[in-house]
């Protein structure tokens, strides 16, 4: 996730650009810059926060048109030369533009246009679009005269790239214009009196109007001082309506809803799309993960994967220790950082190490690491966090793109890690010829539904919230899973802890009856995960039994269960999956139902007490 601005108007662009980029920090903040159209192209870049860019710009940089950027890292690390934005064109640059989104095509796309002479500055996908479209406009990369309107070029190079974009554009021969494209990420145009705006969320322009038209997908714009004009990607034009924001700031920069945690848990649907986008093929039933540095014949030698994590990213791989082990056949541990150092580990050779971690500095976490690498095992990170630490110790990084994650209890970057585990693991099982090719196809497919899984799920959220405001003032709550479902019964119980401060306890079912079910009690909620799958029908006998004991069974069960309902008091739907990837959907369920609870309980939701986001001390 990252920011885009643009502005076309009779003001200098370079203060309302980085206004607005102070606006949209919250979506990215490795690196930012701007490009104004004055006489020329001039660009300015820095990393880190929005106040670095501001510092590196003259006071009085002349241009009314501009763009501007945000970044939160997906495609190389957070530097000077991978900001934005990226410009193309030899002496002078012609074409400067900002973006949103992934191109999944770029390595094909990049290594075409080097062929064609295009020198690449930077590790991103983007700049891949800067060139593509300079080609289409020049002819060639040193090309002086255009043989097309920027508007006809960028059209014929849109057709190329595959993948998500939100692109702000300004050709330095076509001066007080602004171009914008969109498809699959969000994009809005602001309309103001002599001056227009564009962002990528109306955030970024609050301040100066109200008045707004959302770009849908394949949509392209042209703004100037004077008006704006929309195609379709037929190049019709096209009437949009004008909508008024009645939001405040704050509820803007939340897009609108009430907390950070409950938008994070809608960004699933996309952050899920993200991380899969250029990682799978259903024609060829083959999963790349290029970051990978190990071999194919590395990988059918493995004897062990020992999984690193604390908290959430635990939950994760607690979840992968179950994958590696029922798909790829390779023996897998876990271990909670805290503990790993103080146990003296037996490491053997043949062992992959992988750690978790959301923000790549978990204190724990990379002492765990540097712990592991002494004994000369090949280590994976799994983070969402480019350039973050663990990413220049571990010899192998694998990037969740879920985009900053503001709410403290984690959400959407649970549900990409685990989404990146799931791939992780069918690719060596298929290496290890595990599985075929046939069943890999299956699985993408399958996958690939995900998103609009969790959609439908979103969708039904009030009759998840009526069920959290019925016990929100009950004393303790306990989540059983079996099998595949058990880490993400511990992961329910922890966001329940963690922003409603209910106690609660995630149990594999069939420990129920070693101890625990002696604290149930008439009235306690108790969550049952019971999707279908191998343990249904045991899950089915588990949930008799808290029922003896006249506790509440609050099911999360699959949307054409008939069965569940004799024996479950509540029953959360999920769209009916494959067994595999019930937990993907489940988890979405409990996530929305902690929520509720905390809001129907006053809690400070996305800021709980004593909790930081990032655990950087042991």
């Amino acid at each position: 996730m990252c920011g885009i601005v643009g502005y076309a108007g009779r003001n200098a662009a370079a203060p309302v650009l980085i206004e607005s980029l102070k606006k949209l920090e919250y979506r990215g903040y490795d690196s930012a810059g701007i490009t104004v159209l004055g006489s020329g192209i001039e660009t300015y870049k820095a990393v880190g926060k929005i106040i670095n860019l501001e510092s590196e710009i003259p006071k009085k940089l002349g241009g009314t048109v501009g763009i501007g950027h945000t970044r939160w890292a997906t495609h190389g690390r957070p530097n000077t030369e991978n900001a934005h934005p990226h410009n193309s064109g030899v002496n002078p640059e012609k074409i400067s533009i900002v973006h949103n989104g992934i191109i999944e095509n770029y390595m094909a796309l990049k290594e075409r246009l080097i062929g064609e002479g295009y020198q690449f500055k930077s590790e991103t996908d983007t700049e891949v679009i800067a060139h593509l479209l300079h080609k289409h406009i020049y002819g060639k990369p040193d090309g002086k005269e255009a043989q097309c309107e920027l508007l006809v070029g960028l059209r014929e190079a849109l057709k190329e790239i595959e993948g998500s974009y939100a692109l702000g554009i300004i050709s330095a021969d076509e001066q007080g214009k602004l171009l914008l494209a969109r498809k699959d990420s969000p994009l809005v145009i602001g309309l103001g009196k002599g001056e227009n705006f564009a962002a990528s969320d109306v955030t970024a322009f609050l301040n100066h109007t109200r008045d707004v038209i959302f770009v849908d997908d394949f949509e392209t714009a042209v703004l100037s001082p004077s008006g704006v004009e929309i195609f379709d990607r037929e190049g019709n034009l096209k009437e949009k309506k004008i909508e008024k924001i009645e939001w405040d700031f704050e509820a803007a920069e939340k897009a609108g809803y009430e907390h950070f945690m409950l938008k994070e848990i809608h960004e699933q649907v996309t952050a899920i799309h993200d991380t899969l986008a250029g990682k799978v093929s259903e024609l060829e039933g083959a999963i790349y993960l290029n970051e990978l540095n190990l071999s194919e014949d590395e990988i059918r030698k493995l004897s062990r994967v020992q999984i690193l994590a604390c908290g959430t990213s635990w939950h994760a791989g607690l979840l992968g220790k179950y994958l590696f082990e029922q798909l790829a056949g390779i023996h897998c541990d876990i271990d909670i950082c805290s503990e790993y150092r103080y146990r003296n580990p037996v490491m053997n050779e043949g062992t992959l190490a992988i750690a978790i971690t959301q923000s790549g500095e978990t204190a724990d976490t990379l002492a765990a690491v540097r712990e592991i690498m002494s004994y000369n095992c090949p280590t994976l990170a799994i983070t969402n966090v480019v350039g973050s630490t663990i990413t220049r110790e571990a010899n192998s990084v694998l990037y969740t793109r879920a985009g900053p994650e503001i709410g403290v209890a984690a959400t959407k970057t649970f549900s990409t890690q685990i989404t990146l585990i799931y791939l992780l693991a069918v690719k060596f099982a298929l290496v290890r010829g595990k599985l075929s090719h046939d069943y890999v196809k299956s699985f993408i497919t399958e996958i690939r539904k995900v998103p609009g899984e969790i959609q439908q799920i979103l969708n039904q959220k009030e009759a998840i919230k009526e069920c959290a405001e019925n016990f929100a003032h009950a004393k303790s709550y306990f989540f059983l899973g079996r099998h595949l479902n058990y880490p993400i019964a511990l992961e329910g119980a922890l966001k329940l802890k963690e922003i409603s401060y209910v106690h609660a306890e995630g149990f594999a079912a069939g420990e129920l009856k070693h101890g625990p079910i002696a604290l149930l009690d008439e009235g306690t909620p108790v969550v049952a995960i019971a999707t279908r799958g191998q343990t249904y029908e045991k899950m089915l006998s588990n949930i008799k039994e808290v029922k003896a004991r006249d506790a509440v069974v609050i099911a999360v069960a699959d949307s054409k269960d008939t069965e569940i309902g004799k024996y479950a008091d509540i029953v959360l739907r999920v769209p009916q999956s494959d067994e595999l990837l019930a937990p993907l959907l489940s988890i979405v369920v409990l996530q929305l139902l902690s929520y509720y609870t905390a809001l129907a309980r006053n809690c400070s939701i996305d800021k709980p007490r004593n909790l930081a986001k990032s655990v950087t001390v042991e």
